[in-house]
């Protein structure tokens, strides 16, 4: 698997002229995305970059989902080959767990400062894995922190409190099947995403506040940037798009070959991870 990974020298990588995009001037982006691996490195420190650094395949097995650690220090990826693959962040080694699931793995979560995750899977199952020896225990899903639950149905996002298990939000609007969901980092703000339309809901007020339609391309997962709390990065097919959500304005970036299945953040090390089904996961910054 080790052979597989191929480096990346900041392939599509943006310049400090994206910094004009963040502050409301789109102008011939597209233009500036394409630079050196040194140019990069000079004009990261001035400003925002979004550029490929990195490149996992995963022998033609489509990958579903993925997550960072809390410490940024590992990704974990799965998919249709029903088994976790765990990249080491400092070495770019990776790791296949032993067991597997058997059916495909739908969601993968790292457990808040721990190196236990979870995994669901079509098989109707929720295993725990220790990523710290790859051992595994068929358990009930439990957060590992924070009050609130999420979770989606057709075109439903319900909130939960764990602790009383009560719900206390049903939020209503997608007119098609919610694909993927994700909380910003404060907890405030949660993005539902249906092939058509992205939908930001605030908990204070339990209404949508903002939202960003496909316009023809088809939408399947979304993060919040780890660095820039109003950019939102969503996948969709074979592309992301960036998101400027207090300028409302978006821009795109050729990333897959496939449908980008899922994407992930790690805000200790800046880093934005996309899974897809054309069987890589790639790393961005």
């Amino acid at each position: 698997m080790q052979d597989d990974i191929e480096k990346f020298g900041d392939i599509a990588s943006l310049d400090d002229n994206i910094e004009q995009f963040l502050n409301g001037d789109g102008r011939d982006l597209y233009g500036a995305m394409r630079q050196t691996p040194a140019e990069h490195q000079k004009d990261s420190s001035k400003g925002f970059t979004f550029g490929e650094v990195g490149c996992i395949r995963t022998r033609n097995s489509k990958v579903t989902c993925c997550h960072f650690s809390s410490d940024g220090k590992l990704l974990a990826s799965a998919g249709h080959d029903k088994k976790v693959v765990l990249w080491n962040m400092d070495t770019l080694k990776t790791q296949i767990t032993p067991e597997e699931h058997k059916l495909i793995i739908t969601d993968i979560r790292f457990r808040p400062n721990s190196s236990q995750l979870a995994t669901s899977s079509v098989d109707k199952s929720v295993r725990l894995w220790d990523a710290s020896d790859g051992g595994n225990a068929q358990v009930r899903f439990q957060p590992g922190m924070g009050q609130l639950l999420a979770a989606a149905s057709d075109k439903i996002v319900s909130i939960f409190d764990v602790e009383t298990d009560r719900q206390t939000h049903a939020f209503q609007g997608h007119d098609e099947m919610v694909n993927y969901i994700c909380w910003d980092a404060s907890g405030g703000l949660l993005a539902s995403v249906s092939q058509n339309l992205v939908k930001i809901w605030s908990l204070a007020t339990g209404d949508c506040v903002q939202e960003f339609n496909s316009n023809g391309n088809q939408l399947h997962s979304c993060v919040f940037h780890p660095n820039y709390s109003s950019l939102l990065v969503i996948g969709g097919i074979s592309s992301l798009e960036l998101w400027n959500m207090a300028e409302n304005k978006s821009m795109t970036i050729p990333a897959h070959d496939n449908i980008v299945s899922a994407v992930a953040q790690s805000s200790a090390t800046g880093m934005v991870a996309s899974a897809s089904h054309d069987c890589s996961v790639k790393l961005w910054k």
